[in-house]
């Protein structure tokens, strides 16, 4: 009963419309987080301890892993006779392990999203061996339609402030080609895989530059200019919506109520919904649906998922699921992968046969449409 309450209370404002769409937004495509199984165990030997999903088994999307996801989100057909389709809110850039290892200076160094491909196909090329060409023919076949999460998933401040430090955990981690496992940023308010997290306001000045930089580098990988953001933990102040608007960026996922840092460990509480129009004249995304089908895997994921979905389309709203990469990763454990996959097809032929009218499309897509629609929300 609560958490039907709940579906109705998120889905009574916002934009509306009579049909069926579905959006699919999964965070965390290109991110580099855990590198391998044997970098896993050399991590627990160093006493670092695995506290989520994304410690165990979040690797860089393997060739299987697409081909796999790729089969099943072509596997149904809305009523236009298109496919399931992915918007990845994904990262062009990752830390070059090398570089940051070698120099002196304990300064940050990325390195682009094609090159990460390329070193991780000469380690393990049975693997690797053409994921980014498969990444490339989804986008062409609009399997894969990605939009942007910020330059990396990491944030600069803590790791260069912690590289400067010799911090054992850092160096762990950097050792194994990964960045997991560290228990403290340093800051009360600062996750050290958030890019845009901040202590002191006047910080937003270096991370303009970044978004600037990330969206260059994002057109550099990807072959075009993204118009939608999902910042890395959804977390972003809003002195950087003006840049982004001009960076070509027309619509920023947010959540339904948000708790935005202010500077110095203050808050303040904002009630948001897809179509919400802000000052800069962009437009706020709320995603109303949850599907993260291997953090419990005992529950019913489908079902849950369904009656998410029936709720918004009784409220006349998009359904737009919100998931992670790591449902879908299996290079640590194919159990987890296949949990997920068989999830994620199950749940989409039964979207199609309750609702055989859906429309599948992709995130910045439903941007679009609400900003092309005469109805303001």
């Amino acid at each position: 009963m609560k958490q039907a309450i709940l579906n109705n209370l998120k889905n009574i404002y916002g934009w509306k419309t009579k049909r069926k769409i579905v959006v699919i937004s999964v965070d965390d495509y290109g991110n580099v987080r855990l590198d391998s199984k044997n970098a896993r165990e050399k991590i627990n030997q160093a006493g670092l301890k695995v506290k989520s999903r994304f410690d165990a088994f979040d690797t860089m999307e393997t060739r299987e892993d697409l081909e796999l996801l790729f089969e099943t989100l072509t596997s149904v057909k809305g009523k236009n006779g298109r496919h399931a389709v992915f918007t990845p809110f994904a990262l062009p850039c990752n830390i070059d392990f090398e570089k940051v290892l070698a120099k002196k200076d304990k300064k940050y160094e990325y390195e682009l999203l094609p090159v990460t491909f390329e070193k991780l196909e000469a380690k393990d090329t049975i693997t690797y061996k053409g994921t980014w060409n498969l990444w490339k023919e989804g986008i062409d076949n609009k399997i894969m339609l990605p939009q942007f999460h910020g330059r990396e998933h990491l944030n600069i401040k803590v790791f260069e402030e912690k590289l400067a430090q010799n911090d054992e955990q850092l160096l762990t981690a950097l050792e194994n080609r990964s960045y997991t496992g560290i228990t403290n940023s340093g800051y009360a308010t600062i996750n050290y895989t958030a890019a845009f997290d901040f202590w002191d306001p006047k910080e937003n000045q270096a991370l303009h530059d970044i978004l600037i930089d990330g969206m260059l580098q994002f057109k550099n990988v990807f072959g075009y200019t993204p118009n939608h953001f999902m910042p890395s933990t959804s977390k972003i102040h809003p002195t950087h919506y003006p840049v982004l608007k001009k960076e070509g960026i027309n619509y920023i996922d947010t959540n339904l109520i948000h708790r935005q840092h202010q500077g110095f460990s203050k808050y303040r509480k904002s009630y948001n919904y897809t179509g919400k129009k802000i000052k800069t004249g962009q437009i706020y995304m709320v995603r109303n649906i949850v599907f993260e089908p291997t953090d419990n895997r005992s529950f019913d994921w489908v079902n849950y998922t369904l009656k998410q979905i029936e709720t918004a389309f009784h409220w006349n709203r998009p359904a737009v699921l919100s998931s992670h990469r790591v449902n879908f990763c299996g290079y640590i454990d194919d159990k987890n992968r296949k949990i997920g996959i068989d999830t994620l097809k199950e749940l989409l032929k039964k979207i199609v046969k309750k609702w055989p009218d859906v429309e599948f499309m992709a995130a910045n897509e439903l941007g679009d449409l609400i900003s092309n629609s005469r109805i303001n929300v």
